[in-house]
């Protein structure tokens, strides 16, 4: 993962003049609202509502801060482009000007939750990578990532299964997440620390078992990455794989664990 300065810097190389104008203004306006601007300590951290510069970064009964503003029309000032060869940016301009807006606010909890949850498709996704960035205590943004799991937005749920799910989700919700990854198409590379979180996990080799034998038994392809996510779990397990592992394995009997179809999907628009 880039640091945000790194971040920053791969950002500016892909804008033009007037983005980098915008940016350099969002960032400054967004760095005197947070938090940060006035104490990095302890209590800074936690997003304590009590706090004036906490409350300030999240917005005011008058309408939302500044910077919030420009996090939901980054995507008009900042265009999408395809990355020059060695380009080490791995997200979308509008993704990462939106990261760094919220890494320059110090955004808390709340105000993560409140810009995800009014937030378009792009704007969750971009409040979602952008966790790893943020000053957050445990596990305060689980919900968020449970919520984008729950979607049949392909974008939100790549995005969720980043390093922060990898630290903080529970072992069966990240269990869960593997397979809406396998059921969805998401590719492996999307899951952060996945060869640490699977390596000897045997509840998880049962879950894949049973799903390659219900995907098998009804005609229908194993997802590629099953194998390998399968090959993890026996590295230091004492269970080996049985044949119903195998892309040609017989039925298996239905597992109440196994990943049903999505509950709701998104609809609002991507900006």
């Amino acid at each position: 993962m880039l640091t945000p300065a790194e971040l920053r810097a791969a950002v500016e190389r892909r804008l033009d003049e007037a983005g980098r104008a915008w940016l350099d203004r969002a960032l400054t306006e967004a760095a005197k609202s947070g938090p940060q601007a006035g104490d990095s300590g302890p209590a800074s951290a936690s997003g304590s509502a009590s706090s004036p510069a906490s409350a300030s970064a999240s917005g005011s009964a008058s309408g939302p801060a500044r910077w919030e503003l420009d996090f939901a029309s980054a995507g008009r000032h900042v265009r999408s482009a395809r990355p020059a060869p060695g380009d080490p940016t791995p997200h979308d301009l509008p993704d990462a000007a939106r990261i760094l807006l919220l890494h320059a606010a110090d955004a808390d909890a709340p105000t993560a939750a409140r810009l995800y949850a009014r937030g378009t498709g792009a704007e969750r996704r971009a409040v979602l990578l952008a966790l790893p960035y943020l000053r957050l205590d445990a596990a305060d943004a689980v919900p968020l990532v449970e919520d984008a799991l729950r979607t049949n937005d392909t974008r939100l749920v790549a995005a969720a299964v980043g390093p922060y799910a990898a630290r903080h989700l529970s072992p069966h919700s990240w269990r869960q997440a593997v397979l809406k990854c396998l059921f969805t198409g998401v590719p492996l590379t999307a899951v952060a620390e996945w060869e640490r979180r699977a390596r000897g996990d045997a509840e998880l080799a049962r879950m894949l078992t049973d799903y390659a034998g219900e995907r098998t038994a009804a005609g229908r392809p194993v997802p590629a990455d099953l194998d390998r996510v399968l090959a993890q779990t026996a590295q230091t397990a004492q269970t080996s794989p049985t044949a119903a592992t195998s892309r040609t394995a017989p039925a298996a009997a239905t597992s109440p664990t196994a990943p049903t179809a999505p509950t709701r999907a998104l609809t609002r628009e991507e900006s």
